[in-house]
């Protein structure tokens, strides 16, 4: 019997994110001398700066090289990117292999068909609700959120709730 995506998600202590179509909502804005500007939602930041505190590891893979993209990831304490990378699987067993992870740790949000190779090895592929269909067959949660609008931090929000590593970031030191 296959376990449903809320009986992975005690288990998963790894995120690994697709950028374009998820951190952003997949459009780019070109400027008349050819730079290509993208929107995040700084509520994927938030959330993965308190995944990263608690202590939670996360890992970039993506096609684009844009440095703005790898300076605001850095810029929000994520270590480990891999741009350029056309073939996610290898970059994503590299990222496996050094830090010994399990791959029933994992969970990898991506909404495009180089998606799809890396998220059939992990324990929970995720996608936003505008991926493409072939990606959100495989994928074992569909976040109601779209990509640039907040479904980074569905995934993450919904791990750390069940491991009880949210809600201790609001309580004050009154409570």
């Amino acid at each position: 019997m296959e376990l449903s995506y809320k009986q992975i998600l005690k288990d998963i202590n790894t995120f690994v994110f697709d950028v374009d179509g998820v951190f952003t909502d997949g459009s780019l804005l070109i400027t008349t001398k050819g730079e290509l500007l993208r929107k995040m939602s700084v509520k994927d930041g938030y959330a993965l700066k308190t995944a990263l505190k608690k202590g939670y590891r996360i890992c970039i893979i993506t096609g684009g090289t844009n440095q703005g993209v790898r300076d605001r990831l850095k810029g929000l304490g994520v270590t480990d990117i891999f741009l350029g990378a056309h073939h996610k699987e290898e970059p994503l067993d590299e990222y496996l292999d050094i830090y010994e992870i399990d791959p029933k740790n994992v969970l990898y949000m991506g909404d495009d068909l180089p998606d799809i190779p890396p998220m059939k090895r992990v324990a929970l592929p995720c996608c936003p609700q505008n991926a493409v269909p072939e990606v959100k067959e495989i994928s074992k949660y569909v976040s109601h959120k779209v990509g640039g609008d907040g479904c980074v931090r569905d995934v993450i929000e919904q791990v750390l709730k069940v491991r009880g590593d949210w809600y201790d970031n609001f309580s004050s030191k009154n409570d």
